[in-house]
């Protein structure tokens, strides 16, 4: 500390002592969000990639610019709709009008002086774009389970829905200080389990029953075949990517406050610290890799999935979880994925091209539930409700409709005009070429297609696919099922 300052400190007023530090703690703040925000790009860069090398090669670059654009159509619409439901719909309709000095509902509107350059203001701008961030996670959620069939304009259409309105619904729901789940029924989900993760992989569910499997997906009589997708490293380094990216995740669901014991409160401003959630985190992504392995019998992709589900599993109480449980919830979560996601696509005959609607929906809705059995009689927010089996209930039931049904009856409508899915001709020769007219690998030439049947025999993919496409043209149902009982509807 220099002399000009101590000199400053001994001729200054309590009250100019105080509006420095409290200037200093604003500007903390500031600084801390802007972070996070820069780490949590990495979960988009680790989903671009994950897609990728899970897309087969003729629809990599399709794959990856549904994620580049998924940025620029969230973006402005969360700017100017999504925040504003956040801030306005916390207790139902906004009865009170929309004015800018009318709290927080006046401050998140697009008018407001908030949204916008304004020297009094250090927190509005970077908190709004951790929100942001959030939002476009939900719809990378998606991108993954629908991969390689559904048309760019379709998914852009839902992502924005998801986006910007259905996911932000469900946090001003039940993710903030006032929302009318917490105040009215002690609801925690801390670092959104169900809310972020959860609602996304169930509006993705919803898509998906529309959409319809990829051609040749499924056999005659059912069973599930495999395609191999570009390239499983690049999958595994995204996934490992999206994971370092999950440490800005989960510090930005807190608020932090430096002048206050313990200068750290959740979503509820109920108080934590960072190295609480800094313990779950660590720890569930080893719990989740191992409960991944052990369910999968080994398999590569399932144990990185089983981390991220492992992690989605302890997040609604990783403010409140000791590590040791933390450590066996998470080896459930990934154990519940590898299960849930073998049902979905053998049983259920849903073609989630990565395994969002396990990983993401069944463990995000998983892990509320967890808290209601693990953390039940946890006081949460302002009001200090405890939490419980319940309510941790009562958010499931007020999400799940909100979740499927937009993300059902969009694509249905989407369906019946014929733009949900590219045509069975497109999807064949793939979206690569149709979209941009070029290979984007012309160094390397193009090798057979393969096909893994369902006792695992990897078989030459041109004459299944072929068969497939010319079963589902005929049925007049591209990417039908065939041996389900549909394709005779």
């Amino acid at each position: 500390m220099t002399a000009s300052m101590l000199f400053w400190i001994a001729q200054a007023t309590p009250e100019e002592l105080a509006d420095q530090i409290s200037l200093d703690s604003a500007i903390l703040a500031e600084t801390f969000y802007f972070w996070t925000v820069v780490i949590m790009w990495l979960i988009h860069v680790g989903f671009m990639a994950y897609e990728g090398g899970a897309s087969r090669r003729k629809n990599v670059m399709s794959t990856a610019m549904k994620n580049i654009l998924t940025i620029a159509v969230v973006t402005p619409s969360f700017y100017y709709v999504g925040w504003y439901i956040y801030g306005c719909f916390q207790q139902g309709w906004p009865k009170d009008g929309h004015a800018s000095t009318d709290g927080f509902c006046g401050l998140s509107a697009p008018w407001s002086s908030a949204m916008g350059p304004n020297l009094q203001d250090h927190i509005t701008g970077v908190f709004f774009l951790a929100f942001l961030l959030f939002s476009w996670t939900t719809g990378s959620i998606m991108s993954g389970a629908v991969i390689e069939r559904i048309r760019l304009s379709a998914y852009l259409i839902l992502t924005a829905i998801l986006g910007s309105g259905v996911w932000i619904m469900d946090a001003a729901w039940g993710w903030s200080s006032d929302g009318w789940l917490v105040t009215g029924f002690g609801f925690h989900d801390a670092i959104a389990s169900g809310v972020v993760h959860g609602v996304a992989g169930l509006f993705a569910f919803g898509v998906l029953l529309n959409l319809g499997p990829r051609i040749g997906k499924y056999a005659a009589d059912g069973a599930a075949r495999s395609f191999r997708g570009h390239n499983t490293h690049l999958t595994l380094m995204g996934l490992l990517l999206i994971f370092t990216g999950f440490y800005g995740f989960y510090a930005a669901c807190l608020v932090i406050q430096s002048t206050v014991f313990p200068g750290w409160l959740n979503i509820y401003l109920s108080p934590t610290t960072l190295g609480a959630i800094a313990w779950v985190i660590t720890i569930g992504f080893a719990g989740g890799f191992t409960g991944g392995w052990f369910a999968s019998k080994g398999d590569p992709f399932w144990t990185l999935s089983g981390g991220l589900a492992g992690v989605i599993a302890v997040s609604a109480g990783a403010d409140v979880y000791h590590p040791s449980l933390a450590y066996l919830l998470a080896i459930s979560g990934g154990m519940v994925a590898v299960w849930s996601g073998h049902f979905i696509e053998r049983k259920l005959r849903v073609d989630d091209a990565v395994g969002a609607v396990a990983v993401h929906g069944v463990c995000g809705f998983y892990g509320v539930l967890l808290v209601g059995i693990f953390a039940g009689g946890y006081p949460t927010g302002v009001n200090q409700i405890e939490s419980s089996f319940g309510g941790q209930l009562m958010g499931i039931m007020a999400f799940l409709p909100l979740a499927f049904l937009p993300g059902y009856v969009v694509s249905w409508v989407l369906k019946k005009f014929n733009l949900l899915r590219v045509p069975p001709e497109v999807e064949l020769e793939g979206l690569d070429m149709a979209e941009f007219q070029q290979d984007f690998y012309p160094e390397f030439e193009r090798v057979p297609e393969i096909v893994i049947e369902p006792d695992g025999r990897e078989v030459d993919g041109a004459p299944v696919l072929l068969d497939a496409y010319w079963q589902a043209t005929t049925n007049g149902r591209a990417g039908t099922p065939v041996g389900t009982g549909e394709e005779r509807s």
